[in-house]
């Protein structure tokens, strides 16, 4: 199963990862962002629901000069108290959010479109692939309408969160480690959608439907064929 998420993934196909019932007990659809359409943004944002993220590895983070969100809220805390107040320091099911900050590429119009955020997605994808992170400032704008996140250095190593996970995922497959993810929602329960609704729904749309754990598996298996 490991192996065919791998390939869909360098393919540009949507993967389904559960993370695990003693977390966040959801599912994400994750794509490499450098194949990221606007077909894809729409199943999407159809099929899915949740927010639509940007994923990438803390050596491409530290490389754009993007920080966390809770380290600009920091930094602002003594001109802004509230910010201080803010803290994600009661998060029952992680230590840390990932979250940075959010941008639109400036071609784009209002930045919310399927066109629009695919543009965002797929442009930022192609600047880290072709390493012109010089150009990031000159060619996105902040905020924004596309969600970025840091992933933990070692990213399954450390944390076990989707952001790391599609990072282990675009490093096994070899592709730019800029991904997309978004939690799958569930219309009739108002939660997020459930296993067998995902695996009804992975089965009928033809996606590959895996753990967490046999992504996080697996990677500890690469990174012991490389040593």
């Amino acid at each position: 199963m490991i192996e065919d998420a791998i390939k869909a993934f360098k393919d540009g196909k949507i993967v389904l990862i559960f993370d695990n019932d003693n977390r966040e007990r959801e599912t994400d659809m994750i794509i490499a962002a450098e194949h990221m359409t606007t077909e894809h943004m729409t199943t999407i944002r159809n099929d899915a629901g949740g927010l639509v993220c940007v994923p990438l590895s803390a050596e491409v983070s530290d490389k754009l000069g993007i920080p966390f969100m809770t380290d600009i809220m920091d930094a602002a805390t003594e001109e802004y108290p509230v910010l201080g107040e803010l803290s994600p320091n009661d998060i029952p099911y992680d230590e840390k959010s990932a979250f940075s900050i959010t941008v639109n590429h400036r071609k784009t119009f209002t930045g919310i479109t399927d066109s629009d955020r695919a543009c965002t997605i797929k442009e930022l994808a192609l600047l880290c692939k072709n390493e012109e992170f010089d150009k990031f400032g000159k060619n996105f704008r902040a905020p924004g309408h596309v969600t970025l996140l840091r992933a933990t250095e070692g990213h399954v190593l450390k944390r076990q969160g989707h952001t790391e996970m599609s990072i282990a995922l675009a490093e096994m497959a070899g592709t730019t480690p800029v991904a997309v993810c978004c939690e799958m929602m569930d219309d009739e329960t108002g939660g997020s959608m459930t296993t067998d609704k995902v695996a009804k729904y992975a089965e009928e749309k033809g996606l590959i439907f895996l753990s967490g754990d046999e992504v996080i598996k697996a990677y500890h298996e690469f990174k012991e064929n490389q040593k």
